[in-house]
């Protein structure tokens, strides 16, 4: 019987993390990245420029409408697409073509103990004007290789950049 609702009650302690996706923008006409600056009030290298992203929470995983109902298990397909349109579209006000690729990913405890894993991925602007979220941003850049060296970056920033420009060009 498939499950009818989320629930940590059988998963196992040691087992809990945050998955969070990470999307490098890459505009064509110029061939350069979005960066957005994280606020000052950020748990998370505040004041640091970064790329949008964000948590999957249990909200995106709607019990009553998988994808794909496999045996007894419910699939929720393109969940990560659908995060990073989304987050693209709440930090920065734009939007990003569905077909994303793979940079790289990484592991990291969060100051307040808590474990998060972060893929990191590269798409391309597709429209919209850049309005960084309010109280969640300060600021943005379109930037280059050469030019993302020159940003208070959380680091892996610079090196992604430059993947996602290999990447589309």
């Amino acid at each position: 019987m498939p499950a009818d609702k989320i629930s940590l009650d059988n998963a196992k302690k040691d087992k809990l993390f945050y998955f969070v996706a990470n999307v490098v923008v890459y505009r064509a006409s110029d061939k350069k990245c979005l960066l957005l600056k994280r606020s000052e009030t950020e748990k998370v290298h505040p004041g640091k420029w970064c790329t949008p992203g964000g948590k999957l929470e249990w909200k995106d995983l709607d019990i009553e409408h998988p994808t794909r109902l496999n045996g007894e298990v419910l699939d929720f397909e393109n969940a990560v697409e659908d995060l990073l349109t989304r987050e693209v579209r709440e930090e920065a006000g734009i939007e990003i073509e569905p077909q994303i690729k793979y940079i790289n990913s990484v592991a990291f405890v969060r100051p307040d103990g808590i474990p998060v894993v972060l893929v990191k991925f590269a798409a391309r602007y597709k429209s919209g004007e850049v309005r960084p979220e309010a109280e969640a941003f300060s600021g943005y850049a379109w930037v280059d290789v050469a030019e993302v060296k020159g940003y208070d970056c959380i680091d892996g920033i610079a090196q992604e950049v430059e993947e996602t420009i290999k990447i589309f060009s």
